[in-house]
């Protein structure tokens, strides 16, 4: 039959829906739904500067080309516009009536350059001549004369301004002409947010973009000041060297991330309140077309609101988490001792994840350890892990660290910390040409009787202490055999060392992970046509590859029943009529990024259970270096299950996957209120172990 699949960008854009979601749930405390606005607000610029900046790069082929493509490259853009919009006026809405109500019933007012009291414009008359006057740069726009380079990302206000006359008579005041001017809101210099002095109980905030605003009759001395909107221009950030075979990558990309900031536009946002002139001159005078442009509102970047500043009120942020010990781990004189006689499994940022930090930090320090190997995909600034590597290093150890240089938006900081270990003595490994390295391993070996002993840590996570408190992610600590030997070989192919070792406990990507899922699918589908219970449980950032979710259909129609906890992208279209009935979908989004993946085949009851850094996306299966490792133990395979088990009956964080994409609320009839990740802290706390 033909199967239907939910398009990959307007997935995308529903996922986003439900950060917003949580930026109007009341029960969520105020600051962190101004988090999650910052977070929406984060994603889709990047969405822009990404998807939508290849979709429009592809809206320029020919019409011949055009025609290989599955969709219509035009009316997708109309799509996404048209839900962009619509996602915005709902963002403006909750900012307005959700938002700024709620502030100011906790004592805490934004207020703007016409509500200041004349304390506080003195205040702020002190801030903008000491720390903003140094930084503005105000760029006269001429039609055909002179078009100002908007940088990426960076705020601007748009100023419509006249020459004073002191004299003059009627007729030629009207016949006075007006400039245009741009002025950008240095935001990359000082905080977006001012707290003002508090009056009372009651605390201050306002814009820096109203700040200047309130002093632009003195940044253009001798104009009247007309009209000032915001605007942002963003850019495509997409590098285009992801297949290159040549040359230096190194360099390639250090050079690419330069010319990042001078992408071609890909979303123009106005205030919406911009009259329709203006932003015609401006269309013109910044070259820009009219599928760059999207109407927004007075403020713009809500990214910012990450650092918007609380003055000192605890209570409207969820309460800290305070990370699980694990008993049986500290029991241990080692990680060592502990991985050698046993498996070990931790749940990220439920557990603490200073048990990795010190486990490569033990490495480092260990005089029998002679090498350690890892493999780096986002790593966090200031890294204690990198710093165990170059202190190993310094000791005379073998590191070797496979640094991916790919990995978009953090390309500048993994080469900084490349570039720091390899000065240290670190054999660091770069990129390969045409995949990104995205498994993340790490493997210990160790002097024991005089014999090499091999320890690894996979998991589904990256090596980032900062992530590590906020997403949700597995670590695993494993001395078998098995998996270690196959990790060592993973090492020698990023090595180079083409070893041509077939996997029999890993399923690695390139090294057929994708037959292995689809073979694991196809069991399933032979016992449910058997008359053997047979059944799949999946979690995943991302379902979109078309191999795998047919697949999913044809074991669904099989009569394998197939759950699915689907973070993001969702291209399969659980329970439709006569092709989907016995598959299910939710989405959990919650105070934790659901981040970790989980695949479970019921396999006639004695389960397979993998946890891996891939999502089922072609880049992932195709283009990547993955890893999926499987759990044997008896207790961590119940764990996983167990965990897998909360979520699926969350009735409070998650949402239903349905045919129309509406993001529903899971509703059941149980009487108790389910989150699953208060719950699984619960769950985590009481295991004894």
């Amino acid at each position: 039959m033909e199967y239907k699949f939910f398009n990959r960008e307007l997935s995308w854009l529903s996922f986003n829906h439900r950060v917003l979601q949580e930026a109007k749930d009341p029960s969520v405390p105020i600051y962190d739904r101004i988090k999650f606005l910052a977070i929406f607000s984060s994603n889709l610029d990047e969405f822009f500067r990404v998807r939508v900046a290849s979709l429009r790069a592809l809206e320029v082929l020919k019409k011949k080309s055009q025609k290989e493509l599955k969709f219509d490259v035009t009316k997708l853009l109309d799509k996404i516009y048209r839900n962009v919009v619509k996602l915005q006026e709902e963002y403006g809405n909750i900012y307005v009536n959700n938002i700024r109500p709620e502030l100011e019933r906790n004592n805490i007012y934004i207020v703007d350059q016409n509500q200041l009291t004349s304390g506080q414009k003195e205040f702020v008359s002190e801030i903008f001549n000491e720390q903003v006057v140094p930084h503005i740069m105000p760029m006269i726009v001429a039609m055909k004369k002179i078009t100002p380079f908007l940088r990426n990302q960076r705020l601007y206000l748009a100023v419509k301004l006249s020459e004073k006359h002191s004299t003059g008579t009627i007729k030629t005041m009207k016949r006075k002409r007006y400039k245009y001017a741009i002025v950008e809101i240095p935001t990359n210099h000082i905080n977006r947010f001012i707290l003002l002095p508090k009056i009372g109980n009651d605390n201050f905030i306002i814009f820096l973009d109203d700040i200047i605003r309130l002093f632009l009759p003195q940044i253009f001395y001798g104009y009247n000041i007309h009209e000032s909107y915001s605007v942002k221009l963003t850019r495509d950030a997409e590098l285009y060297i992801e297949d290159e075979f040549t040359g230096n990558l190194l360099e390639k990309i250090k050079k690419s991330l330069a010319k990042r900031s001078s992408g071609a536009p890909s979303r123009f946002l106005y205030d919406k309140d911009m009259p329709v002139s203006y932003l015609n001159y401006l269309k013109e005078a910044l070259l820009l077309s009219d599928e760059d442009v999207y109407p927004g509102a007075r403020y713009h970047n809500f990214s910012d609101f990450f650092d918007f500043p609380n003055p000192g009120v605890k209570s409207l942020n969820y309460p800290e988490l305070k990370p699980l010990k694990s008993k049986e781990l500290d029991s241990y004189s080692s990680m060592f001792s502990a991985a050698k006689k046993k498996d070990h499994l931790l749940y990220f940022p439920f557990h603490s994840y200073e048990y990795v930090v010190n486990a490569i930090e033990e490495a480092a320090k260990d005089p029998k350890v002679t090498s350690i190997r890892i493999t780096q995909y986002r790593v966090a600034r200031e890294s204690k892990i990198v710093n165990s590597l170059i202190k190993a290093a310094h000791r005379g150890k073998d590191v070797t660290a496979f640094v991916e240089i790919k990995a978009r938006f953090d390309e500048e900081i993994n080469i900084k910390s490349a570039e720091e270990m390899q000065k240290a003595g670190v054999k660091v490994l770069y990129s390969l040409p045409g995949l990104k390295v995205h498994s993340k391993m790490a493997l210990i070996t160790r002097m024991e009787s005089g014999t090499p002993r091999n320890y690894a840590y996979l998991s589904t996570g990256n090596f980032n202490e900062k992530t590590a408190r906020l997403y949700t992610d597995y670590g695993f600590f494993t001395a078998n055999e098995e998996l270690t030997y196959e990790a060592e070989r993973v090492f020698e192919y990023l090595e180079g060392k083409k070893t041509g070792y077939e996997f029999k406990h890993l399923l690695v990507a390139q090294f057929g992970m994708r037959q292995g899922f689809e073979g694991l699918i196809e069991k399933e589908i032979e016992n449910a046509k058997s008359g053997i219970s047979a059944a799949i449980t999946i979690k995943v950032n991302s379902l979109e590859d078309e191999r795998i979710i047919k697949k999913l259909y044809e074991a669904g129609a099989a009569g394998v029943k197939v759950k699915m906890i689907v973070r993001g992208i969702c291209c399969l279209i659980p329970g439709a009529k006569d092709m989907s009935e016995n598959i299910s979908g939710i989405s959990i989004v919650d105070k934790f990024l659901e981040h970790d993946r989980v695949y479970i085949f019921h396999n006639a009851g004695d389960e397979k259970i993998f946890l891996s850094s891939a999502d089922w996306m072609k880049r992932n299966l195709s283009r990547r270096i993955e890893v999926a490792f499987p759990i044997y133990d008896p207790i961590l395979k119940k764990m996983v299950k167990d965990i897998i088990e909360i979520k699926l009956r969350d009735n409070v964080k998650a949402r239903l996957i349905d045919e129309k994409q509406t993001n529903q609320y899971i509703v059941n009839d149980d009487i108790v209120s389910i989150r699953s990740q208060d719950e699984i802290y619960t769950f985590l706390k009481n295991l004894k172990k």
